[in-house]
């Protein structure tokens, strides 16, 4: 059986913390990402989460705002979960990244259909299934390349 915590998530009843964090990350990136769904934006990321990256704000609704940038410019975009490894409130979720930019300007670029598919990692603080911070590291400089914005190396 599953029971609703606070903050609108499921715990499974007999999971262990770390397998909790561990399902959150994944359901994190299928529900926000894959299945596009606005309102998982609110049940996995703290409202003041903070994160690495200063063009993605700090907290919520800055979470949103590029997430909605994102979707508007690569309307197939989706992660493809490769790995993901727990440890207490520490979950490291290893991804590949595909999309086209057939959607609205990204970064400056109008579209041009370019496809895109990058490797990243990221690494969250979870807690009852919400994200209170994390760390991105992904190839950018491959995907400014893949979108036509810088020339390769």
């Amino acid at each position: 059986s599953r029971v609703l915590n606070g903050w609108g998530n499921y715990r499974g009843a007999g999971m262990s913390s770390v397998e909790e964090n561990r399902k959150a990350a994944a359901d994190f990136f299928e529900q926000i990402w894959n299945q596009k769904d606005e309102s998982a934006i609110d049940r996995f990321i703290a409202l003041d989460a903070a994160g690495n990256d200063p063009k993605f704000g700090v907290g919520r609704e800055s979470f949103r705002e590029q997430w909605k940038k994102w979707h508007a410019a690569f309307p197939d975009l989706h992660f493809d979960v490769r790995e993901i490894i727990a440890e207490g409130d520490r979950v490291v979720t290893r991804w590949h990244l595909t999309g086209t930019h057939t959607g609205a300007e990204y970064l400056g670029q109008k579209a041009t259909g370019a496809k895109i598919a990058v490797d990243g990692v990221s690494i969250d603080t979870i807690k009852d299934g919400v994200v209170l911070d994390g760390f991105d590291a992904w190839d950018s400089l491959g995907f400014r390349e893949q979108l036509g914005i810088i020339k390769p190396l």
